[in-house]
């Protein structure tokens, strides 16, 4: 063979093998997306996850079972249970208002996972679908959600967290284009975006043209993933700190009753997230974690226990007001709720009165979003401790939502090079779509 003919031979050879491992590799990412369902996705436009941080017992809430005591040590529900607008489906004594809208709701209730000792990962999981790894940061559902559909309109985030900013909630490999904006009060809007009250249209103008021409000096001379990322993220807050974003803030435009039907500070989080549906948020969390009312918020160990109807009662109120506000602006089937925790809550009583942990088995609540709601999905024993039918796992719930958005949750995302799939290959709930 001469020289001409081996190279001809090598390079051809060398073509041929760089295409077939391109084809295995494309063929493999195609396997990797399938969806494997026949049943159509849904076509939802928002989320609205309220969270419920510190682990909300089911048995005391949307899975009721016989009566407790919880000085007995006798294991069972703190309280007595009442018919709701499904058929064959209870509630706890304070879901009254959500119990009698039932019909726009479903329950989930035997949502499960085996992180059960420690808070912060059980509510990574929940958030991220996947367990921690060491080898990389995966992203949350609302990053997620903010990635695939991006906001509604131009002046909106895609992502909104009412509630304290963690990892957990970030957008891990994905970079800050998929990251939140957050506020912990719904009397003003996020930290920075509110312009001084010295700040005149005219100055704020000179302002923006100087950051301008500084922006692109620098990025002329700096090139990297890290500082292109920043100038979006610059470019973004430039756009929100906006009157049309700034104006969902105005929580007193709206009436007093309205107001007054959500309830109190969680009740108005949850009407500034309508709010933000209604100016092209994408993605809310709105957190139920901060201590309210009972002063352990839903981690209810010892004492906790004996004023937990207390969150029950100003969640009943204020996500049955959601609901149906959304519905009379024609919302609800547009936007999907999602009532989630990081785990349940033991049918068992400790020495102090209050309850474990539990996540063999639990309920999240969804509403609305245009599924085929009213349905009680999935059994648990007669004291909430094992699932008897119809197990889910959180990967299935996240890819739920995402179907719900009409999401494809095998669609895959890259870490690098890496690819990892939307969700941890979850499948969604077909009862929810058929």
């Amino acid at each position: 063979m001469n020289d001409v003919t081996r190279r001809h031979f090598l390079t051809t050879s060398a073509s041929a093998v760089a295409a077939s491992g391109m084809t295995s590799l494309v063929h493999g990412e195609e396997e990797l997306e399938h969806m494997p369902w026949t049943f159509p996705a849904g076509k939802a436009e928002h989320i609205i996850m309220i969270w419920l941080g510190g682990g909300a017992c089911h048995i005391d809430t949307w899975d009721p079972k016989a009566m407790g005591d919880a000085k007995a040590r006798k294991p069972g529900s703190y309280y007595p249970a009442i018919d709701t607008a499904i058929e064959g489906t209870q509630v706890c004594e304070h879901l009254p208002k959500c119990g009698q809208i039932l019909d726009r709701f479903n329950i989930l209730r035997t949502v499960n996972h085996t992180e059960i000792d420690e808070h912060a990962i059980a509510t990574n999981v929940m958030h991220t679908g996947r367990k921690i790894t060491g080898t990389i940061t995966y992203p949350s559902i609302g990053s997620a959600v903010a990635y695939h559909r991006g906001s509604a309109a131009e002046t909106a985030p895609p992502y909104v967290l009412i509630g304290y900013p963690n990892v957990t909630r970030g957008p891990g490999f994905l970079g800050t284009k998929a990251g939140f904006v957050y506020l912990t009060e719904t009397s003003e809007g996020p930290g920075g975006f509110s312009r001084g009250r010295d700040i005149t249209d005219r100055r704020q103008q000179r302002r923006e043209q100087l950051l301008a021409k500084v922006r692109q000096e620098f990025t002329a001379r700096e090139q990297s993933a890290v500082i292109d990322q920043y100038d979006q993220t610059i470019e973004q807050a430039l756009k929100l700190a906006g009157p049309d974003f700034m104006s969902a803030f105005q929580l007193k435009k709206e009436s007093g009753d309205l107001r007054n039907s959500y309830g109190g500070e969680f009740g108005q989080r949850c009407l500034l997230a309508r709010r933000l549906v209604e100016r092209g948020a994408r993605f809310i969390e709105v957190s139920h974690n901060l201590n309210f009312v009972n002063g352990t918020g839903w981690d209810t160990h010892n004492a906790g226990q004996l004023n937990q109807h207390l969150l029950i009662k100003e969640m009943d109120s204020a996500l049955s007001t959601l609901v149906l506000d959304l519905e009379e602006k024609d919302l609800l089937d547009k936007t999907l709720i999602v009532v989630s925790t990081e785990f349940g809550r033991p049918a068992g009583f400790d020495s102090g009165g209050g309850r474990g942990h539990h996540s063999k088995g639990f309920s999240v609540v969804l509403a609305g979003g245009g599924l085929n709601n009213g349905k009680t999905i999935g059994a648990t024993d007669e004291l909430g401790m094992k699932i008897v039918d119809r197990p889910i796992t959180v990967p299935d719930l996240h890819a739920t939502m995402h179907y719900a958005l009409g999401t494809n949750p095998r669609k895959l995302l890259f870490a690098g090079d890496r690819p990892v799939p939307t969700t941890d290959m979850g499948t969604p709930i077909e009862e929810l779509f058929v």
